[in-house]
């Protein structure tokens, strides 16, 4: 409620007039609040009667004064409730919420590609030995012998049995020599060969040594890569090398007793004892070494002392 008016005394009406109702809207305000009984809704609606019958008694009292002057009185009360307005745009994202529950398993997924082939394994024990197979067919009659040499010729005998040894001999220094030919490997003080005939370790050992070597003893990496070359361009797999813990289980030794103090190739996890005889070495294509049972058969490579050779 406003009042304006140029006379003094109707505007002290006006402005007491105007308390008076300011102080009946923030009472009916803070019955709106609250809850109220029938009787003080009641006496809230007589209250606000009392602004309209004043400015009656206002305008009659003080009627020839608003001829002369021009006195205004405004009530402002609330406006009725608006239509709701457009809606607004679409706010900017919000912060990334927090991380929910692990989902369910999903299905299992499409079988990938074959890998590439890994290492080449070690070669098991050997296998329990089979049963004897039936007895052939008999074969064709042979021709007659030629006539047998007469008993009191002991010594011819005894001469032939000899040269049949020498033959034996002749007949092993030339499969040596073939593969001699065939090509060997050498370093500045090492001459390597390898020996396509599958032995026992300990064979393969005795071989070389009737021979004036011993099986490879790879000391350093160049002898290493040398004889992994040899192997690789034969199109081999693994071979006997002259390692071993024959004397002493768990100390591994060249074949010539010397001690392994400064150079070894031993494949990770190597050396593992698998089957608790494993008291050889092998080294396989890629220049690795694994400790080996001594008892299968198997090609090797033989090592020569340039100045002997």
């Amino acid at each position: 409620m406003k009042c304006f008016c140029r006379t003094t005394s109707v505007q002290s009406s006006c402005k007491s007039l105007q308390a008076d109702y300011t102080s009946l809207l923030l009472s009916e305000n803070t019955s709106a609040v609250q809850p109220t009984n029938q009787p003080m809704q009641r006496m809230i609606g007589e209250k606000l009667l009392l602004p309209i019958i004043i400015m009656s008694v206002l305008s009659l009292s003080y009627g020839q004064h608003l001829t002369e002057e021009s006195c205004t009185v405004q009530i402002l009360v609330p406006g009725l409730k608006g239509e709701p307005g457009e809606k607004g745009q679409k706010g900017a994202p919000g912060r990334p919420g927090r991380l929910g529950p692990p989902g369910e398993i999903g299905e299992t997924g499409l079988t990938g590609q074959k890998g590439i082939m890994g290492y080449y394994g070690k070669m098991g024990p050997s296998g329990i030995k089979g049963v004897k197979g039936d007895m052939g067919d008999p074969g064709p009659k042979g021709p007659n012998g030629e006539p047998g040499v007469p008993y009191e010729c002991t010594s011819m005998r005894k001469m032939i049995g000899e040269m049949d040894i020498l033959v034996a001999q002749l007949s092993s220094e030339l499969k040596f020599i073939k593969n001699a030919v065939a090509g060997i490997k050498e370093t500045d003080s090492k001459v390597y060969l390898l020996v396509k005939e599958e032995k026992r370790y300990s064979d393969a050992e005795l071989y070389c040594q009737t021979r004036g070597g011993h099986l490879a003893m790879p000391k350093d990496e160049g002898a290493n890569v040398a004889i992994a070359g040899y192997i690789t361009e034969a199109g081999l797999n693994r071979v006997y090398i002259g390692i071993n813990d024959l004397h002493r289980e768990g100390v591994f030794t060249y074949v010539d007793l010397s001690a392994m103090t400064t150079f070894s190739k031993w494949r990770k996890g190597e050396p593992n004892n698998a089957y608790d005889d494993e008291d050889c070495a092998e080294m396989v294509a890629s220049g690795e070494w694994t400790d080996v049972a001594c008892h299968p058969t198997m090609y090797f490579v033989c090592e020569f002392d340039k100045e002997s050779a």
